[in-house]
Order: structure tokens, then C-alpha cells, then sequence
């Protein structure tokens, strides 16, 4: 009998340690996910803070104007355009009409006579 109730304090110590090193080690896992979600967090909102920072640099107007000002880019237009046909020859420039005032229409108002 003295046998059995050593064997049986034996396994009722081990069972207890057994328990606290489970929960010892639900607190240390539960510890961690607290902190992974924090960073997840975290990062998220710094994620999102680098969106709308990467968004305002990428307006049309700021990379306007550091074409312009960084890259000394310029506007195209047709008189520095040139045009390249596949066997990479370049294509002269359609030269631009002068600008000439257009003609004036007679007047055709019947309510405006002269006599």
C-alpha cells in the first residue's frame, strides 16, 4: 500500500509540474502574440502613412516640376518633335503655317442699311 501511494504522489507531482510548465508557456506564447500583433499594428499604420506620403509625391504637378527644374525637361511641341520611321530614319518636320488674321465676313445684317 506504502508502494502505491508513493506511485501515485509521484504522478499526482508530475501532473502538477506538467500543468505549470503548460501554462508557463501559454503565458510566454500568449506574451508574444500580444507583441506580434502590436508590431502588426504598427506596421500598418506606417504602411499606410508611406501610401499617402508616396501618394503626395506623385502628384502630376511635383513631377512637372522636377522634370523641369532637376531633369531640365521641357514641353513638347511639334517644332522639337521628330518623328522616327522603323528603319530609323528621321522624318523632317512639317513646318508650322504662318499665322495670318482671318477674313473678315461682309456684313450680312438686313436690319443695317445704308442709302
Amino acid at each position: 500500500m506504502t508502494r502505491l501511494n508513493v506511485l501515485l504522489l509521484i504522478a499526482v507531482m508530475a501532473t502538477a509540474m506538467f500543468l505549470v510548465h503548460t501554462q508557463y508557456r501559454s503565458r510566454l506564447l500568449y506574451t508574444e502574440l500580444d507583441r506580434a500583433n502590436t508590431e502588426a499594428r504598427r506596421l500598418e499604420v506606417d504602411g499606410d502613412r508611406l501610401q499617402v506620403e508616396k501618394r503626395a509625391q506623385a502628384t502630376p504637378l511635383r513631377v512637372e516640376k522636377l522634370a523641369k527644374e532637376q531633369l531640365k525637361m521641357r514641353t513638347t511641341t511639334p517644332a522639337i518633335t521628330q518623328y522616327v520611321r522603323p528603319d530609323g530614319t528621321v522624318i523632317p518636320p512639317i513646318p508650322a503655317p504662318a499665322a495670318s488674321a482671318p477674313a473678315r465676313p461682309a456684313s450680312t445684317n438686313p436690319s443695317r442699311r445704308t442709302g
